[in-house]
């Protein structure tokens, strides 16, 4: 009777409300993602780069100006990470009976340790597709690439209008927030907009440097090496970088596999780009890119992993980008939200947690104090 007593009933429903609210929100999210995704992915990009536009409004461009040279640089940033896919892309298939060989190689070998059956007569994938259905995956992803290019082209026109409508409307949002509410309440959503364009702005402006840099040295490390495409592996590095913890494991494995090809049967550059992806990867990504970061995102890792898998469901690869940014966002609007503050502090991680709890005795004192 005493734990009946004891019992919350509003707060259980009130938790319980909320997991449907956040079920239900989330099957929203996927059923509208061809024009939610969109939108997301350039207020992302009209937060990054607002600080550009300012930047360049403090030398009296205008402002419709400033926010076309900014798109216009994005626009061309893009398309010189496609050229250079399309240009790796064509050289990759000039050299093909190259890599088929070597691969034919490398199947030969592993077919003599698991007793694989392999017949001579037939070239590498026609083996292979005795073995693992490559023909039908193959002529899938051959039909799929075309409506995948047309969505992409869609998708990226769709970006460019909302970033610039949204950076032009931004210098008026303030005074639409006095106009629209007053006293604490205005307060209260400038302190969220404010927090929320702060911390995704570092994160994001962070991450891109991070990446970057990390890009740059691994396409300078695999050249040393000697392996083929270094600019494109960098390429790749630099992307999946973004996508916290698994993106760098997918871009190494894929590195050392294509050495592996190149190289075959000489060991030692496979082991030397290796040691170069995981060496980069862990001294950038895991010693100075927390440090950079600091704790002013406070997001629990298993928070991040389980993002990365929702996310990922819900907006496929754009989703893993994604996914840190929107759990960023979400803590943010939580803490700020008396209510769901339990969510914010369940979110964080146990640093953020214990600093949250250094402010407050700091505050208390203070208090006390006066």
């Amino acid at each position: 009777m005493d734990r009946l007593q004891g019992f919350n009933s509003g707060r259980a429903n009130f938790f319980l409300l909320m997991v449907i609210t956040v079920v239900v929100f989330g099957a929203v999210l996927k059923i509208t993602s061809p024009v939610v995704l969109p939108f997301t992915i350039s207020m992302l990009l009209a937060i990054v780069t607002s600080p550009a536009v300012k930047f360049l409004e403090k030398f009296h461009i205008p402002r419709i100006v400033s926010v076309f040279l900014v798109l216009f640089l994005l626009i061309g940033a893009l398309v010189f990470i496609i050229v250079v896919l399309y240009s790796s892309g064509r050289t990759i298939i000039s050299l093909y009976p190259r890599y088929e060989a070597r691969i034919t190689e490398i199947y030969i070998w592993v077919a003599r340790i698991f007793e694989l059956p392999y017949d001579e007569h037939l070239s590498i994938f026609d083996n292979l597709w005795g073995q693992i259905g490559v023909r039908n995956r193959v002529r899938i992803m051959t039909l799929s690439f075309s409506n995948t290019f047309l969505v992409f082209l869609r998708d990226a026109f769709m970006v460019s209008l909302f970033m610039v409508f949204l950076l032009l409307e931004a210098v008026f949002f303030r005074e639409k927030l006095d106009k629209a509410f007053e006293g604490t309440r205005a307060q209260q959503i400038k302190k969220i907009s404010s927090d929320l364009i702060k911390q995704v702005t570092h994160y994001l402006s962070i991450k891109f440097i991070i990446s970057l840099v990390t890009g740059v040295l691994v396409g300078i490390g695999l050249r040393i090496v000697g392996l083929e495409f270094a600019v494109i592996w960098g390429v790749i590095q630099f992307i999946m970088n973004f996508i916290p913890n698994i993106g760098s494991i997918a871009a190494g494995v894929g590195a050392t596999s294509f050495a592996l090809i190149q190289f075959w049967p000489d060991p030692a550059p496979v082991v030397a780009v290796g040691l170069i992806m995981l060496g980069l990867n862990m001294i950038i990504g895991s010693i100075m890119e927390p440090k950079i970061m600091g704790d002013n995102l406070g997001l629990s890792p298993l928070v991040v992993l389980v993002a990365l898998l929702a996310w990922g469901w819900l907006w496929g690869f754009t989703g893993l980008i994604l996914a840190v940014p929107m759990m960023v966002i979400i803590k943010i609007v939580c803490e700020n939200i008396p209510v769901l503050e339990p969510v914010s502090i369940l979110l964080g991680s146990r640093k953020a947690v214990m600093a949250a709890k250094s402010r407050d005795g700091k505050e208390e004192d203070t208090i006390n104090t006066n």
